[in-house]
């Protein structure tokens, strides 16, 4: 497979906040990769960075075959772009605001061009609809048939979904995956696990610094978490409790279980001991991924996780 994106030491300061740091990236063409992190750890910035909206202090490499601080405008060409707050024309109907779009683009055969997103993406019947009364998911699939409508080799899309109901957020995914079986090459920031586990490989992105690279299924087996998973009337009521004990990471509840996790075996084994009773039963679990951020946010930045 060939590369779209090879990167290395990838910089960039505001002022005296530096937001990322000595990122380095490689990404197969159509491939799904994942960023995840807490905000303000610079995924955005890495994403703009990688395709030229904005210059990097530092680092060297290559996105689409095309020098990434020399070539940025034919590498713009060819990138799409869905940002994480709707920006066509409220006041413009599908229709127009995509033709306004191909128009931007130069593009030629403008009629059919839009016509097959718009059939592409199930927008037909609200073609002469404005974007202003669309609803969340709505929007979201104008939205992405407006940064695919000039077809291009990379896709962007920044935190896509927030704000979007299950099924709308499902079939977006669906339509993702069949762009990328067409060979485009999709970068995610996200904040939903269970969109991180629907990418083919995830990086956590921490004060800057990627510090987790790999499948979601790599990423947890690195962690060398243990969880237990306890389970009981009013459990949910101790969450606090083994929050506070030595060697427990994190205790979250949910519903009539609790979900406790640590790299310490013996000390976890410990601190669940004083509530292993006949009102809570106990058993291991295989850690999710959630705990593996949970874990990696309370963690100084390092390159345990790295592929």
């Amino acid at each position: 497979m060939n590369a779209a994106i090879d990167v290395h030491g990838l910089d960039k300061c505001f002022g005296d906040k530096h937001v990322v740091r000595d990122v380095s990236i490689q990404v197969e063409q159509g491939r799904i990769t994942g960023f995840l992190g807490p905000n303000g750890a610079g995924k955005t910035t890495t994403l703009r960075l990688l395709c030229g909206l904005l210059t990097p202090d530092g680092g060297q490499g290559r996105v689409l075959g095309l020098d990434f601080r020399t070539q940025t405008d034919a590498i713009k060409r060819q990138t799409g772009y869905m940002t994480q707050r709707f920006s066509l024309y409220e006041d413009m109907t599908i229709q127009e605001n995509l033709d306004f779009v191909a128009r931007v683009h130069e593009l030629g055969d403008r009629g059919r061009r839009v016509g097959d997103a718009i059939a592409r993406l199930g927008l037909t019947h609200r073609r002469g609809q404005l974007a202003g009364a669309l609803s969340g998911g709505w929007k979201q699939r104008l939205a992405l048939a407006a940064a695919t409508l000039h077809d291009p080799k990379l896709l962007l899309l920044d935190e896509p979904t927030a704000g979007v109901d299950p099924k709308a957020r499902r079939e977006f995914w669906d339509e993702i995956h069949a762009l990328a079986d067409k060979g485009l090459t999709v970068l995610v920031s996200t904040h939903y696990m269970d969109e991180a586990e629907r990418c083919h490989d995830i990086g956590y992105i921490l004060d800057g610094r990627l510090i987790a690279r790999g499948t979601a299924h790599e990423i947890v087996e690195k962690s060398g978490l243990v969880t237990f998973n306890g389970e009981g009337e009013d459990i949910g009521r101790i969450a606090g409790d083994l929050e506070r004990q030595p060697g427990v990471l994190g205790a979250s509840a949910f519903g009539a279980a609790v979900h406790v996790s640590g790299t310490d075996r013996a000390a976890l084994e410990q601190a669940i001991a004083p509530f292993r009773t006949d009102a809570f039963r106990w058993r291991e679990a295989s850690p999710s991924l959630e705990d593996v951020f949970i874990q990696l946010m309370g963690d100084k930045p390092d390159d345990r996780y790295a592929a």
